[in-house]
């Protein structure tokens, strides 16, 4: 080889060489190689474990989310929630309290009673002594959004809400097995805030109630002392003629121990004569069974006090004005116009939603034609009739907006199913009993998709399976008015009591005709005593009754003269307030 062609060779290999020596160079500076570490392996597990891009550590944290979604999901079927080791539906208080001592808060509400604790977090409901409800507040939960949720969960079975002072919540229901449902509770979405995070959830257990388990020591004392007579007794509420406590009257209380009175105009001349027949009553009754004082002040048309008072627009006139604070002072006048006359309990609010313009019965005593619209005005004036220590009662269920015949005459029909009552006629009923309902009255309405032979007063369909298991409401259902046309026309009106109990009902009303409260008074004694109907059944209604009146207080202290001027004050004072906004 020549020394030309070798020194061009030799000029070959070192370009060569610092090509390569420059592709090394720039390997190390981008971190494709690493001291001791040859392979790309070795530089891809430190990325990923050293320092990460900030999509990968948002990836990181989608993945945790959606795996703890997952994971609370799971846990649920089992009535187990994140960090907590308790089951609901099996786990009872002591073994709560053993383990985890005195909880922080107790409180009672109409679903049971609650029980806080602030170092972990959670809140247990329980049904009598056994945990029914485990709510968790850990931060880790608070961490997941509505979309995270639906997009592990999928769709949810129901969707609720919840509205008070300071909440405007949406709770979406999944029904995890046939006894517990899972509820995501978050902030209700906004233009402003379209994913929501979690505020809480709640793995809800449907407990069935041992004989006189959600009864307190004194309720079951209470009850195992008293006599057949005096149980079913409580189980009517009954109206009375005439103004004065005539011996119908005094049969009444004394002889069949009704457990309440209804007043109507009839009865409630003027307010003296209200105050004295109201504590003549009280002063018949027995101290430990007071009666349960009742009246339809609805405000609007259906009012039934007497002495001038000023009277409320229609509840649809309030629906257009459509303010909650409006709504709740509403309801607070109408519960201390009650307690200005001794009363307790009040046929009020309805929620019905006024759909049939041809509706003969209720029209403007609905707040409206908007399921919205009516859920939050009619809550906010249950809240403030609740609020003067008044029991409440949401009307007609499961709702008597759509109807074309009044059920005073004739038995209304409604052929709707199931699906459609919970798009429209149940959502105010539904938000209601979530906001802590006291009372639940029941329409002569016949739903031939729910239950082809009875109106819904009569139905196990309407009451146990509707409103006792799917809407989980755990107070006291009230028919209608028995002696209407809708059941006097169509059944025996003591059957007709009869198949009400069995089929859930817990009081039945008999608002005129004392023969006929003593026939409906018979007809269960009866029923019992052949076994018709279970005593455990009678006991199980009384066991409501006795609750409702503890936890209100009832007794038989008597009331002075109404300051019928101060009333009309304040509801005047509310009616320019709103008039002039």
């Amino acid at each position: 080889m020549s020394n030309k062609k070798a020194f061009r060779l030799k000029g070959i290999i070192i370009l060569l060489l610092l090509i390569f020596l420059a592709l090394i160079t720039a390997l190390y500076a981008i971190g494709t190689f690493d001291s001791g570490k040859p392979s790309g392996k070795a530089d891809h597990k430190q990325t990923s474990q050293g320092s990460k891009k900030p999509e990968d550590t948002s990836n990181d944290q989608t993945l945790k989310i959606e795996a703890l979604v997952k994971k609370t999901f799971s846990l649920s079927k089992d009535g187990k929630v994140v960090h907590t080791a308790f089951i609901s539906g099996k786990t009872n208080r002591k073994e709560v309290n053993e383990k985890w001592g005195k909880p922080n808060h107790i409180s009672q509400t109409a679903r049971g009673k609650y029980e806080e604790y602030d170092k972990y977090h959670v809140v247990f409901g329980y049904t009598g002594e056994i945990v029914n409800d485990i709510r968790s507040y850990v931060s880790e939960i608070q961490s997941i959004s509505l979309n995270e949720i639906k997009k592990a969960g999928g769709k949810p079975d129901q969707v609720r809400y919840y509205q008070d002072a300071t909440n405007n919540q949406i709770i979406l229901v999944y029904h995890v097995t046939t006894k517990t449902d899972l509820l995501w509770i978050l902030p209700k979405p906004t233009d402003q805030n379209s994913n929501p995070k979690v505020d809480h959830i709640s793995v809800f257990t449907h407990v069935d109630k041992q004989p006189n388990q959600h009864l307190s020591r004194s309720e079951t004392k209470t009850i195992s002392e008293m006599s057949l007579e005096e149980k079913i007794g409580q189980m009517v509420l009954a109206g009375i003629y005439g103004t004065t406590v005539d011996t119908n009257t005094q049969n009444l209380i004394n002889q069949y121990k009704v457990g309440g009175i209804i007043f109507y105009q009839d009865n409630l001349a003027n307010p003296v004569q209200t105050v004295q027949l109201v504590n003549q009553i009280k002063s018949k009754s027995d101290p430990s069974l007071p009666l349960l004082l009742s009246v339809d002040q609805e405000g609007g048309r259906v009012t039934r006090l007497p002495g001038g008072l000023v009277n409320f627009p229609p509840n649809k006139s309030i629906g257009e004005v459509n303010n909650l604070e409006f709504s709740y002072k509403v309801g607070t006048i109408l519960g201390q116009e009650l307690k200005a006359f001794g009363l307790n309990l009040d046929f009020a609010p309805v929620l019905d939603i006024n759909s049939n313009p041809a509706n003969p019965v209720i029209g403007d005593r609905s707040f409206g034609n908007n399921s919205e619209v009516v859920s939050r005005l009619g809550i906010q004036t249950m809240k403030g009739i609740q609020s003067q220590n008044i029991i409440t009662t949401i009307k007609h269920f499961p709702g008597h907006g759509d109807t074309s015949v009044d059920s005073h005459l004739d038995l209304p029909i409604v052929n709707k199913s199931l699906k459609e009552l919970k798009e429209l006629e149940l959502i105010p009923f539904e938000r209601a009993i979530n906001n802590g309902a006291d009372v639940v009255m029941v329409a002569h309405i016949l739903l031939p998709q729910l239950d082809a032979k009875y109106p819904a007063s009569m139905s196990k369909t309407v009451m146990t399976d509707i409103l006792r298991n799917q809407l989980g409401f755990r107070g006291v259902i009230i028919t209608d008015d028995m002696t209407m046309g809708a059941i006097t026309d169509h059944f025996d009106i003591g059957q007709a009591a009869v198949e009400s109990v069995n089929s859930g009902s817990d009081i039945i009303l008999v608002g005129h005709d004392y023969n006929k409260v003593v026939e409906i008074i018979s007809s269960l004694k009866k029923a019992v005593l052949n076994g018709e109907i279970s005593e455990q059944r009678i006991n199980d209604s009384v066991g409501k009754i006795l609750a409702l009146k503890n936890n209100y207080g009832i007794n038989n202290a008597k009331v002075r003269n109404v300051n019928i001027g101060k009333l009309n004050k304040s509801i005047t004072n509310l009616l320019n307030e709103y008039q002039n906004k």
